[in-house]
């Protein structure tokens, strides 16, 4: 996938936090200096306070050196993708010895992570969902490990908003991925919560009242 972000900045601080974190969402990205001429293909440019006035570009993102990088990169694929915020943002989860996440935003993959534990699972979904404005937001959850999905979903009714929607997804035909990507668990893991969260599931009956 050709670069649609460009990074614009001399600044080695802003630069290894904002490269940090699009390798992790891997995502492609070009380097640039903030004088340098910026190909057609960008779509948003990001850079820092003191370095804006260098960059000349339609779509200008600033980074705060405090600030979680996270949350520029999500602005940016915003903007990559034309919108201010999403329709549907959807959160798929392949429960098991380790957890499989995937974010997507109006059907686009805007992250995928691999949980070792249930607590950090929770944890990463809230912290999406908190950071990636949404319409309405869902969380499925898959049901090839049924003691694993019934504490996720336990935990999850505790720590969601009542607004969030949770749904029980079936599993059946991701087993596919598990030949595919023996030897790649992680991957396997992210594959298959993709694929949950395009499917469609029975609504999880909220039990949380406030």
């Amino acid at each position: 996938m050709k670069a649609k972000i460009a990074l614009a900045t001399v600044s080695g601080r802003a630069y290894y936090k904002l490269v940090k974190e699009l390798k992790r969402k891997d995502l492609p990205f070009l380097s640039l200096k903030p004088w340098d001429p910026i190909p057609l293909n960008i779509k948003v440019v990001i850079t820092t306070k003191e370095e804006r006035h260098l960059v000349t570009h339609p779509n200008i993102l600033i980074f705060e050196y405090e600030s979680n990088p996270a949350s520029v990169i999500d602005e940016a694929l915003l903007g990559v993708h034309g919108k201010r915020s999403y329709e549907e943002v959807v959160v798929g989860v392949d429960p098991g010895e380790t957890y499989g996440v995937a974010v997507l935003g109006d059907d686009n993959v805007l992250e995928t992570l691999d949980c070792s534990s249930l607590k950090e699972t929770v944890n990463v979904i809230l912290d999406d969902l908190k950071r990636v404005p949404a319409t309405v937001s869902i969380v499925k959850v898959g049901d090839g490990a049924p003691t694993h999905t019934k504490g996720l979903l336990h935990s999850l009714d505790e720590a969601l908003p009542q607004e969030i929607v949770i749904e029980v997804v079936s599993e059946a035909g991701t087993s596919r991925f598990m030949n595919e990507t023996a030897h790649r668990r992680g991957l396997r893991d992210a594959l298959s919560a993709i694929e949950i969260a395009g499917r469609k599931g029975q609504i999880f009956p909220r039990r949380k009242t406030q």
